[in-house]
């Protein structure tokens, strides 16, 4: 059989090791801090020869062994890339070195104390000042531990911008060489955008915390009036223990259910949308894009509220105002002589309440896991919507059975109204019911079909009013 040499592979050990070691280009590093020393042992593992720039090449003596270290002139002369790790303030000795910077490579790490602390960005000012080097902002999302201990899972995106494209594919590659991400910013002018990323203080949680601090404040002052000022005004008792305990479990599972209808409610409003508007090719209005960038966050939140509630429930058995109240009503049945009967009713329901609540709470346990990027990265997408999607509706609809298990018949009772005001398990389940109603309408064969169609491409023609004239 013959076989063409082009096909064929060389077993020669020796030659495929002459292909891959080529040498790689030396990186000169300005900057001798924790981010620049850590920066320089990362290129060395990587096979790169690591320069450092220094005003005192003599005193530098906490580098990365196997790294030169020179002046800043002859560190120049060495390298066409550097890194500068030093803060914008002290940027001025880099004036005595422009000539030797003239068509260098200057990646520019740096980070302001606060966003938009000046004019503008650090990388914009440094191409001012340094007009004839080529700027390139990047590596200013990684920290400094990150690059020492290799832990790079939960930073390994870096954003890249420059003027220049062939310096920024040149950083992207050293980014790659890392284990890093790179991410094309485009030209200088998302620097400001680039340099403010590392400071927002958790910029996709922030809609998700005031909902759920607006939606625990209001149900806090809600059960105090209910469960604490009522019971006071009407007939003089002190419930302020119901503070501790009981307030903080109802609080929980009634923010998680809200929060929890919240997630999936802007799907439902998408499918109708697009339903409406016969296509999937218009923009969503500005507030229901918002509104599901940050449905994992709502979801996460939601879960931890329903943490809390699993184990604050446990604890319930364990109150003295739960002893006692078991001990009175014993005795009073002693006093009386007599037994309460088993109904079998309260029987199915008690049952049927506490197993809505595990398996909901389980699901709900599956939708965290699959949430996390390490296990939704091991599904393909198939498996991740089925989970987060067709098991999420099932997580709303066992969590809300649960909650309406709790009332049972009590929402027709009028004195279950204090003060005319509806029990708070009720207003938990208005947004989880308009979800599963919604939702019963789109599984529908003939709406289902025309939802397909419409995120498949297909579009609905508008009527031409008024005839051609051919």
């Amino acid at each position: 059989m013959d076989i063409s040499s082009s096909n064929m592979i060389s077993l020669n050990p020796t030659t495929n090791r002459k292909r891959l070691d080529h040498k790689q280009e030396a990186i000169c590093i300005f900057g001798t801090g924790d981010f620049g020393r850590s920066l320089g042992m990362r290129l060395l593992k990587s096979g790169h020869p690591v320069v450092f720039g220094s005003r005192n090449p003599q005193n530098s003596t906490l580098l990365p062994s196997g790294a030169q270290v020179l002046t800043h002139a002859d560190a120049l002369k060495e390298c066409k890339i550097i890194f500068l790790a030093v803060h914008r303030e002290n940027y001025d000795f880099l004036l005595a070195l422009s000539n030797l910077l003239d068509g260098k490579v200057l990646v520019d790490v740096s980070n302001n104390l606060r966003m938009n602390q000046y004019p503008e960005s650090n990388a914009q000012y440094l191409s001012q000042l340094l007009p004839k080097a080529i700027v390139v902002k990047g590596f200013n999302t990684v920290s400094a531990w990150a690059l020492q201990s290799g832990s790079l899972d939960a930073n390994s995106q870096v954003f890249i911008c420059s003027d220049d494209n062939k310096s920024k594919q040149q950083v992207m590659d050293i980014a790659r060489c890392l284990g890093l991400t790179p991410l094309d910013q485009g030209s200088l002018l998302a620097a400001e955008e680039v340099e403010n990323y590392p400071l927002q203080l958790f910029p996709m949680w922030r809609l998700p915390f005031i909902i759920t601090a607006g939606l625990t404040v209001f149900f806090f002052l809600y059960c105090v009036l209910l469960k604490i000022i009522h019971p006071y005004v009407e007939k003089n008792e002190n419930n302020s223990y119901k503070l501790m305990v009981s307030i903080p479990n109802t609080i929980f599972p009634v923010v998680s259910l809200i929060l929890l209808g919240l997630v999936y409610l802007p799907g439902v409003i998408a499918a109708f949308l697009q339903l409406y508007r016969g296509t999937k090719y218009k923009r969503f209005p500005d507030w229901l894009d918002k509104w599901m960038l940050c449905r994992k966050q709502l979801g996460l939140v939601s879960f931890f509220y329903g943490f809390l509630h699993v184990f604050y429930s446990l604890i319930i058995p364990l109150r003295y105002s739960r002893y006692l109240k078991t001990a009175r009503y014993i005795i009073a049945q002693t006093k009386k002589n007599s037994t309460s009967e088993m109904e079998m009713v309260w029987i199915w329901r008690s049952d049927a309440f506490y197993a809505s609540g595990i398996l909901g709470f389980s699901v709900f346990c599956l939708l965290g896991i699959t949430s996390l990027s390490t296990v939704s990265n091991a599904m393909n997408w198939r498996e991740f919507r089925f989970v987060q999607s067709k098991l999420g509706y099932v997580t709303v609809l066992l969590c809300t059975l649960h909650a309406a298990l709790l009332g049972w018949n009590r929402f027709l009772m009028l004195s279950r109204y204090k003060w005319g005001l509806p029990p708070s398990y009720l207003l938990s389940m208005m947004i989880p019911c308009i979800v599963l109603a919604l939702k019963l309408i789109l599984i529908m064969p003939c709406v289902d079909r025309m939802v397909t169609r419409i995120r498949q491409g297909w579009e609905r023609k508008e009527k031409c009013s008024g005839n051609l004239n051919i």
